[in-house]
């Protein structure tokens, strides 16, 4: 009885020995599973100019984002495979295991990186404002009981929220599924202004159309995979301290003609 008690209990030390260290083990052969395969599955986004665009007329993706997604898949020896994704499906794609890593505007956050495996900050921006040139509105002030336009699933309608309350406006919100949505909504008086981050709103700049000065709460942009990958996240970050360090940030940068904004200190 004593014997069968010690061989039950080796046992059950044995299958939790196991499964601690299984999760690890299979998360190690990722690196090794996605060079088998020859692609990297690579969420990014569509509708957002010099970031990750797909262009109709090429039929081809491009940005700054897909420029280095391309530079990772390069790394592995494997082919890029772009995954369209919106504020929306992008977490639940990680999760479901469709893309292997996301790399589409993906703001750090506590929450995020609580749920989700995320790499150093690859580009630094503000959150701004889109407004109508006819509107005549210069400052973050005069959008006081204003209508403003963010897209559904971003972080900008909370960081909103909370300079509101911070400098005593008020705004009012409508929320859509894609940045061109809110430009139309701009363009035909449905909104007051569009705000997200700044870089972003520049790709949607029009002759009618300014971004205000005036920007706040600097975003960082991460790559992001879920919590079960344990070494592609490392490896991305090897090669972005390495891309700073050789100017191939700096020079996919220049080539979207796009200036990060300065790291605000504390």
């Amino acid at each position: 009885m004593l014997r069968r008690k010690r061989l039950t209990l080796y046992l059950l030390s044995c299958i939790f020995i196991f499964l601690l260290f299984y999760p690890n083990s299979t998360s190690a052969n990722q690196l090794s599973e996605i060079k088998k395969s020859g692609v990297l599955k690579v969420g990014v986004k569509q509708d957002v100019p010099n970031f990750g665009y797909h262009n109709a007329e090429t039929n081809q993706y491009e940005g700054m984002e897909i420029d280095i997604a391309k530079k990772i898949a390069k790394s592995l020896g494997v082919k890029p495979v772009f995954v369209p994704t919106t504020a929306q499906t992008r977490e639940p794609l990680m999760d479901n295991g469709q893309i292997d890593i996301l790399i589409a505007t993906y703001t750090i956050t506590p929450e995020r990186k609580a749920n989700y495996n995320i790499s150093k900050a690859y580009y630094h921006d503000e959150i701004g404002f889109l407004v109508r040139k006819n509107s005549h509105i210069k400052t973050i002030k005069e959008l006081d009981g204003k209508h403003i336009g963010v897209a559904q699933g971003a972080t900008t309608k909370v960081n909103l929220e909370k300079y509101a309350k911070e400098h005593k406006l008020k705004f009012s919100y409508a929320q859509l599924g894609s940045f061109p949505e809110l430009a139309i909504s701009l363009y035909a008086n449905r909104i007051d202004a569009f705000s997200v981050d700044k870089s972003i709103l520049s790709g949607y700049l029009s002759p009618h159309t300014t971004i205000l000065k005036e920007g706040f709460n600097t975003q960082e942009y991460g790559i992001a995979t879920s919590k079960q990958d344990k070494v592609l996240i490392p490896y991305v970050n090897k090669l972005l301290v390495s891309w700073e360090k050789d100017g191939s940030l700096k020079h996919i940068y220049q080539k979207f003609k796009l200036k990060p904004a300065k790291v605000k200190k504390e």
